[in-house]
């Protein structure tokens, strides 16, 4: 347990920090997922889902939650399977 005030105030800070992060990651995954079954559901609008997909990956890059090559990497990945199918 935090013995100094600046301690104490540290973990609650770091403990908001870190339920926004786990939003914001929540929300990335949520994506993926919504992104995948358009896609295996053969969706119409399977461009306006990959735009919203992307939009997601850079909302959790600049937010730092995933770093920017794995946002790199998981956007080409995304893109690479709309090619494919």
């Amino acid at each position: 347990m935090a013995n100094h005030k600046s301690a104490e105030k540290r973990m609650q800070v770091s403990a908001r920090q870190n339920l926004e992060n786990k939003m914001v990651k929540s929300a990335l995954k949520t994506q993926l997922k919504k992104f995948n079954a358009a896609l295996e559901a053969n969706d119409k609008d399977i461009d306006a889902i990959l735009k919203q997909t992307i939009s997601a990956i850079d909302n959790a890059a600049s937010k730092g939650v995933i770093h920017k090559n794995a946002a790199n990497r998981k956007k080409s990945q995304v893109a690479k399977k709309v090619v494919k199918a």
